[in-house]
């Protein structure tokens, strides 16, 4: 069967112009044998396997328990983890050298091994609270009975020698003498606790109370407490009662202290010999939880990437039809056509490994579903190809923009941040993380650093040619440099330039041949330089723009022509390459013959730079059918038969209009003439081969489903109507987009002059000052000007600057360039692979 996509297979090179040839297979495998070979598959990384399971329900799935336990040993890998960051310990993730996948009888092991390892580390911590907080519970017994010595005086431990038995050990014994509850409180329950004590007693109670000095920690939590001592006063049995269910309520708590100073010296004592044992036993249990911590992280990587692989593998697998008897699983997936024998090889290491009689085999489908886009990518290409993907995945076998984005993107931006001193700080930060990539590569720094050594090639480049057109513009921190020697000749006297210190230079006088490349430097010292560089940047701007979108209307003939939709090139391709080269490229050749005709060394009038028109003024008369008027001496037109000339391209361009709208859609309706009204299915070779090779009447129709609900283009299936309405969408789109579309190349110029003038404004107020200044004082506040200056041109000229340029660059060629001809409708290949599982990717 032939398939629109299977036109021109013989371009699968491995190049980024147009994505490789994928196949559709279909696998058989022994079930004692699938594990093997999906772990042989992961391996090799080159294959996208589809849902041939999306009606049944995750829970429903034939390893589903499998992909259970493998989220349960992920749960403990976490919580040894999270222990791990509690001791200040950071799991490092393995970049290269993973371990293979474990056999499915090895995760009993691992089962067994994670649990013990968890058990023990979970006894360990809840021991570890346990002991924290009777350390807590003695420091602030110790606190309590240091602090109430300040509380009490020899007559009132006289008073209180008398019932202290009733105070604390036997309430209901006081006999109405005055006792006292002492004790710890949070600080921030401190006030309401103090209010609610002077509630319940009538205001019968005496509190002291005086804060610890020392912030503790809860053992639970890992929180910072404030607290307070309080001791309260009182008197009676029933107000003790009450206020010991007031400090329960408050979650005070409240310690024993002796009324006599000597009973509470001996207890400090006895509680510090306590303190002692009690701290030698955290000593210990915290070096032995230490020691299981460390053997745990020596392993986790490798339990972490065997874990990723065992959970990715059954999860695969749940992707497997499963045939009538459970003999055999069947799946689906796009396999690169150049990867093909590397899927077989891997079927066969994994029959080998299990000793399977019976070998696993694919079958080559043929299908009209649309594969997905895959890209044969390195470490150069990749940057600017995310830059492409951004904006939409390329459609199969569609032409790749990211080829020339190479090239045209860093020219671009250059052509806005042309300057040698900020481009060559750009690319040396980019060659640095080029050179240093290996080492750079395993640095974990966070989003923004990822971007930035993502696009370090980008960055590079963006540098080099900055390098490039500063030089064209002769333009080094806002100063030219004189590479080739001026090329104007001085006619100024002393008298004119004392009446006139201004320089105003006119190009058409006092030169001496044109400056070889670039910018002759003595512009920088005259005071119409700003009018000169307008006008040059501006027609640049034009004319690269017009350059631009041509060659983008023009990759769409590699579309048309791949595609074999030859008769889109007379009916899209041409009418619109006439309409943008006859109105806009028309104008850029006026440029270049406006430059070539009107020469200062000329001795006819008529072609003197005095009596060369304005190229804007010209197309807008033409576009309006006007005329101007002639200076004397000058002719209107630039050559002989100019305005006939305007006249035919301006009408064959007014008739591009109608060609674009109607060519198209009444050649769809030609072409449906004939055609049957029901869509024709081919499923009888595919019938045919499944057969043969498995006798399954559920594959059968598995696939012709597959085969009809994908057989035909958006085209054919589109009513006349749709096509009608989108073709006159596309036409208005185009014809007014190649008018804004070409305007909107003029942010060239505006940012190219923006950039320079902010460069020679940073100039002229910042350093020129330091440079101004003399004696040993100015040498010393040189230094400081200077790094001032050098701060400004990193943050703002090269960060900010570049920032705005880049993204102005990413505008022309998703909007202006790429819209020529690129659709961005594809889906990207993304095969089971063990190596981007496992690859950690830091996200928001």
């Amino acid at each position: 069967m032939s398939k629109w996509w299977s036109f021109g297979s013989h371009q699968e090179s491995n190049s980024i112009f147009r994505s490789e040839v994928m196949s559709l297979v279909q696998m058989y495998l022994q079930p004692e044998a699938a594990y093997d070979t999906l772990a042989a598959l992961g391996e090799a990384g080159c294959i996208q396997f589809r849902d041939l399971n999306e009606k049944v329900n995750a829970q429903q799935r034939k390893f589903i328990g499998e992909v259970r336990r493998c989220d349960e040993l992920e749960r403990r890998i976490r919580y040894i983890i999270s222990e791990l960051a509690k001791e200040g310990h950071k799991v490092l993730d393995l970049i290269e050298d993973f371990p293979p996948a474990p056999q499915p009888r090895e995760i009993i092991e691992l089962e067994t091994l994670l649990e013990k390892t968890e058990t023990e580390i979970m006894e360990l911590a809840a021991n570890n609270v346990n002991l924290q907080t009777s350390f807590l519970e003695l420091n602030e017994m110790i606190q309590v009975l240091e602090r109430t010595d300040q509380f009490f005086s020899d007559q009132e431990s006289h008073n209180f020698d008398l019932n202290k038995r009733g105070t604390h050990r036997d309430p209901e014994q006081s006999n109405g003498r005055l006792g006292f509850v002492a004790g710890v409180i949070n600080r921030e329950r401190e006030f309401a606790f103090e209010r609610m004590l002077w509630r319940i007693s009538r205001g019968n109670v005496f509190l002291r109370k005086c804060e610890v000095d020392v912030p503790m920690t809860d053992p639970k939590t890992g929180n910072v407490l404030h607290k307070s001592i309080f001791v309260v006063f009182f008197q009676g049995d029933q107000l003790q009662a009450r206020i010991r269910k007031v400090c329960n309520g408050f979650h005070a708590h409240m310690y024993p202290c002796p009324s006599s100073h000597g009973e509470r010296q001996e207890m400090v004592k006895n509680v510090k010999i306590r303190l002692d044992d009690l701290q030698a036993i955290i000593n210990q249990t915290s070096d032995h939880r230490t020691c299981v911590l460390k053997a745990a992280l020596k392993q986790l990587p490798n339990w972490t990437a065997s874990i990723k692989k065992m959970k990715a593998i059954y999860h695969t697998l749940n992707l497997f039809n499963v045939d009538l008897g459970s003999k055999c699983l069947i799946g689906e997936g796009w396999v690169p056509k150049r990867d093909l024998d590397q899927v077989e090889a891997a079927l066969a290491v994994g029959s080998a490994t299990v000793g399977s009689t019976i070998p696993s085999f694919i079958n080559v489908l043929d299908t009209k579903k649309e594969p997905p886009t895959h890209f044969p990518l390195n470490k150069f290409t990749r940057g600017f190809q995310n830059l492409i993907d951004a904006y939409g995945i390329a459609n199969y076998r569609e032409v790749n923009p990211g080829l020339y984005t190479c090239i045209t993107f860093p020219f671009l931006f250059a052509v806005m941040f042309g300057d040698m001193g900020h481009g060559t700080i750009l690319f040396l930060l980019g060659l640095w993380m080029v050179v240093d990539e290996t080492r750079l590569s395993k640095k974990r720094g966070g989003e923004i650093w990822n971007i930035f050594f993502a696009g370090r090639y980008i960055i590079m480049l963006m540098g080099l040619f900055a390098m490039y057109t500063g030089f064209h513009y002769n333009d080094i921190f806002s100063k030219s440099i004189n590479v080739f020697g001026t090329r104007w000749v001085n006619v100024y006297n002393r008298t004119t330039v004392l009446t006139n210190p201004t320089l105003t230079l006119n190009p058409s006088v006092a030169t001496n041949g044109v400056y070889p490349m670039g910018i002759d430097p003595i512009w920088q010292s005259a005071s119409n330089k700003i009018i000169f560089l307008n006008t040059y940047k501006m027609k640049l701007s034009i004319i690269f723009g017009v350059l631009h979108m041509t060659f983008g209307v023009c990759l769409s003939v590699e579309n048309f022509v791949f595609f074999k939709k030859y008769a889109y090139i007379i009916l899209q391709f041409v009418p619109q390459v006439l309409f943008l080269l006859l109105m806009f490229g028309y104008m850029c050749f006026m440029m270049f013959y406006k430059w070539v005709k009107y020469s200062p060394t000329t001795d006819v009038l008529a072609n003197s730079p005095g009596c060369a028109p304005s190229v804007l003024i010209m197309f807008i008369d033409m576009v309006l059918f006007k005329s101007e008027t002639a200076s004397p001496g000058c002719d209107v037109n630039m050559f002989p038969i100019q305005r006939e000339l305007e006249m035919i391209f301006l009408v064959v361009a007014i008739l591009c209009i109608p060609w674009i709208l109607l060519g198209k859609p009444l050649y769809i309706k030609f072409q449906r003439r004939g055609r049957p009204a029901g869509p024709v299915v081919e499923v009888d070779e595919v019938v045919e081969k499944i057969e043969i090779a498995t006798g399954k009447e559920i594959i059968i129709t598995e696939i012709a489903e597959s085969h009809e609900s994908g057989g035909h283009s958006e085209e054919d299936d589109e009513p006349m109507s749709e096509i009608w309405i989108h073709q006159a969408i596309h036409t208005i789109e185009y014809i007014l987009s190649t008018i804004s579309h070409t305007a909107s190349y003029l942010r060239l110029w505006a940012l190219s002059l923006a950039h320079a003038q902010l460069s020679e404004v940073l100039w002229t107020m910042v350093l020129s000052l330091g440079l101004q200044m003399n004696g040993y004082v100015g040498a010393i506040w040189l230094f400081f000007i200077f790094a001032i200056w050098e701060f400004f041109t990193i943050a703002i000229m090269v960060m900010m600057e570049g920032l705005s340029a880049f993204l102005h660059t990413l505008r022309l060629h998703w909007v202006e360039f790429m819209s020529k001809f690129y659709t961005g409708a594809g889906y990207p290949f993304t095969p089971f692979s063990f190596r981007d599982i496992l690859v950690v990717v830091e996200d928001d």
